[in-house]
């Protein structure tokens, strides 16, 4: 199956940070996907800015030695890395004084859609925006994109929306969450509202639990000091599982339309019950016997022996509304554990009533989708086991792994960034959070923050490799149910 590539119009693509990591490990490599795919066209530009002084020639050779790393090598042998770095530029830029600006202006092409990728800190967000409006840089085709952490808390996230308010408007502003770009995710809503199979079950009648798992065999690595401070309910509840969670329990909008989809999401979200504190179970990974070394304890990468910052969280929450009524959702996410896996699973209720006797053993519909890695979509059903003997039941799945179901394409999908790129754009904010979303996802966030912090909660320690501190499978377990495995 080959997918159809529709190529965007020329565009001016300005990357603020385009010296920095993510712009190294991502944007530009996706860019250069893109590129090869034939979508984006040859009169494009691509300008990196950062503080750095360094002409074009140097600019391109730090990028081509970043595709060679990051993207795949065919590409760069067949002709095509020498047409797409022809499409770059460099200029050195102050973000908090005004040098560089006039020459960045300059090199901005006519009318033509011009975007700005703020790759740097949050507190250089303000100024990047007042300044590139105040050098006659933006028009009404300028669109700026936010990198995550938009705040810390519900007040800095107020200011941050206002501060950019006051030089773009909402339709030009696109906060990213790189998980919104997962072709999986995509697919989900089309699980969901494209298949009529499903959308009649997608309730409480018949749902008996769903579990969001996002887990990291990975440390917080070079990002100790950031991650002490926000830890895994800032870093990844509030933000990646929040919009996991609005797509899974959201209504059907009317329509396909950013709007449209960003209104039900931002119902779920409001809808939400505050988490009561026996819900909630933080951890904090140790070192394992032998590797302290190689993988030091949590409290160790961050250079802080008090620490009390969780590098994992689980919890359970509901949704107050009709569909939801009385069904609860298990969300969990931490570092250092067992596997790298992001996986919802959607577990179906028992039948009402087995025919087959207690031999048969009780058997149950799970509904999984794999974010990553191997992403793709399974169901468990019940089936006979086959042979001789009487009547034994056996669950088996139904699997559509993109590598097996879509050929040469699903083997290599495109990278979430690739997509949301493009999007940016084509002036698509389906897959973008919007100020009133991200607003309410901390409203509901800060509470749960701030019961722990004053009851003075520790995380509770946990084996690296593993799948987190017991006291989350208690969590589950004295609702009589238990989670799906941690499985790569």
């Amino acid at each position: 199956m080959v997918s159809r590539v529709i190529p965007v119009e020329p565009f001016d693509l300005v990357i603020f940070g385009g010296t920095g990591d993510l712009a190294r490990r991502k944007i530009l490599p996706a860019l250069f996907r893109r590129y090869c795919a034939g979508q984006i066209p040859q009169d494009a530009r691509i300008i990196g800015a950062a503080r750095r002084t360094q002409n074009a020639d140097a600019y391109r050779s730090f990028v081509a030695e970043a595709i060679r790393e990051f993207s795949t090598p065919r590409h760069c042998e067949d002709g095509t890395l020498e047409g797409f770095l022809s499409c770059l530029d460099y200029v050195a830029v102050d973000a908090l004084g005004d040098e560089g600006w006039h020459e960045l202006a300059s090199k901005i092409n006519g009318d033509r859609v011009r975007a700005y990728y703020f790759s740097v800190g949050p507190r250089l967000f303000g100024p990047l925006a007042q300044r590139t409006k105040a050098h006659g840089l933006a028009n009404d085709q300028t669109r700026i994109v936010v990198e995550k952490p938009f705040g810390h808390d519900l007040d800095s996230a107020k200011a941050l929306n206002a501060t950019l308010a006051d030089h773009f408007h909402e339709g030009q502003i696109y906060r990213i969450d790189h998980y919104l770009g997962k072709e999986t995710v995509q697919n989900l809503m089309a699980v969901r509202f494209g298949n009529m199979l499903f959308e009649p079950l997608w309730n409480s009648q018949y749902v008996d639990h769903i579990q969001i798992t996002v887990a990291e065999s990975v440390g917080v690595g070079g990002r100790g000091e950031y991650y002490d401070r926000a830890g895994a309910m800032r870093d990844m509840m509030q933000n990646h599982l929040m919009q996991l969670f609005c797509l899974i329990a959201m209504e059907p909008p009317a329509k396909f339309d950013p709007d449209a989809v960003r209104d039900e999401k931002l119902k779920v979200i409001r809808a939400l019950d505050p988490v009561e504190p026996h819900h909630i179970v933080r951890g904090q990974y140790l070192a394992r016997e032998g590797e302290a070394e190689e993988h030091p304890s949590y409290r160790e990468a961050v250079g802080n022996p008090r620490s009390t910052t969780e590098s994992y969280i689980a919890l359970r929450t509901h949704i107050s509304n009709w569909r939801w009524a009385g069904t609860p959702f298990y969300l969990r996410t931490g570092k250092r554990l067992k596997a790298r896996s992001s996986v919802i699973n959607v577990m179906f209720k028992d039948a009402p009533h087995s025919i087959f006797g207690a031999d048969a053993g009780r058997h149950a519909n799970v509904l999984s989708i794999r974010l990553q890695p191997n992403e793709g979509i399974t169901l468990k059903v019940t089936i006979k086991e086959p042979g001789q003997g009487g009547m034994r039941l056996v669950d088996v799945p139904l699997d559509m792994s993109f590598a097996e179901a879509l050929g040469p394409e699903g083997q290599d999908p495109p990278d979430a960034y690739e997509r949301l790129i493009m999007d940016v754009v084509r002036g698509n904010q389906t897959l973008f959070m919007r100020g009133d979303e991200v607003e309410a996802a901390w409203a509901w966030t800060d509470p749960v923050i701030a019961g722990w912090e004053s009851r003075g909660d520790v995380p509770k320690p946990y084996e690296s490799g593993s799948t987190g501190p017991g006291d989350a499978e208690l969590l589950i377990k004295r609702d009589g149910r238990r989670w799906q495995g941690i499985n790569p």
